[in-house]
């Protein structure tokens, strides 16, 4: 017991000590991003993707050479960029473990048990949970600003620009997270990465299948030809249209998420009425242990029931 207290007491310990570091230290934050916008240049004209390593996944050069072995790690790395996340990947797993130790210490103080403390360790994938909130809200203004940076665009080749100086006219014109990301990528050209290569590492930072197909789009016309203003206008239409039908599917779904809502609460609704009007019933099914059991059991049916109603009303577009 006194060993598991040592460890996590360590570990909260560095953890706040890494956080503070890199918040109080302006300087290396400015030379990380500088570093971070340089490193997805071409070396030695080859390809360089931005799934393999562009960035230290931890300070600790130990944990680094043990997080490189592991091709989860990089994966887990890249969904910290796609949420543009300045914290390294080490930062995250080590906030990850302090969190599901104070869990699991809050649990054991609770219950007074080594076992059924283990699951407060669960509480060790906020974390993660928070950042693929982030990321998802930054997906989608994202996806809500491209239509409008693609006429824009658009409208820069028509008028003689080329397609670098309509992706800077973007980069300057709009706010995060589109503005930076395309600023990101005119800088990318500017010190030497070639078109295709840049726009290829901007579709792996932003997980959009818009961009994805813009950037197919890019490729295709510059192997085949054509008029790229016309495609770029094309796809902008094209999103917006997807906007207008996922307008009306969520409109139409409305009255399927009450239904559902309505069939979660109305089972604790119901117990909670019981509760004040005759507490021993309610008690009764508490204390005994076959009235946990079917607590439990209710509890898992209900569990799939929401799975599978989100599985309805969730119609991908």
């Amino acid at each position: 017991m006194a060993a598991v207290i040592s460890i996590a007491v360590f570990c909260i310990i560095e953890g706040v000590y890494l956080v503070l570091q890199e918040r109080s230290n302006p300087e290396i934050k400015r030379i990380k991003k500088q570093l971070k916008d340089l490193s997805n240049q071409e070396q030695n004209q080859s390809e360089v993707s931005l799934l393999d390593h562009i960035r230290p996944l931890s300070d600790i050069p130990q944990l680094n050479k043990l997080l490189l072995s592991i091709p989860f790690a990089k994966r887990m790395d890249l969904f910290l960029i796609q949420a543009d996340v300045s914290y390294t990947l080490g930062v995250f797993l080590l906030f990850s473990t302090v969190i599901a130790l104070l869990g699991f210490l809050l649990v054991l103080i609770i219950t007074r048990s080594f076992l059924l403390s283990l699951p407060g360790m669960v509480f060790g994938l906020l974390p993660y949970f928070v950042i693929k909130f982030i990321k998802a809200r930054r997906m989608k203004k994202f996806e809500e600003q491209l239509p409008d940076a693609l006429d824009m665009i658009a409208r820069s080749l028509r008028a003689g620009h080329a397609l670098s100086g309509g992706l800077e006219m973007a980069g300057q014109e709009f706010s995060e997270p589109l503005g930076p990301e395309f600023a990101r990528t005119v800088r990318q050209i500017t010190f030497g990465v070639n078109l295709e290569r840049a726009l290829r590492n901007m579709s792996e930072r932003v997980d959009c299948p818009d961009l994805k197909f813009l950037v197919v789009s890019v490729m295709i016309q510059r192997e085949s030809g054509g008029n790229l203003g016309e495609i770029m206008e094309n796809i902008a239409r094209i999103i917006r249209e997807r906007f207008q039908l996922r307008g009306k599917i969520r409109t139409l779904a409305a009255e399927g998420k009450f239904s559902a809502i309505i069939l979660i609460a109305l089972p604790f609704l119901i117990a909670l009425a019981l509760f004040f009007i005759n507490p021993d019933y309610i008690k009764e099914l508490i204390n005994d242990t076959k009235g946990r059991m079917i607590i439990a059991g209710a509890i898992v049916m209900m569990c799939v029931g929401v799975y599978f109603m989100k599985r309805i009303i969730d119609i991908k577009v």
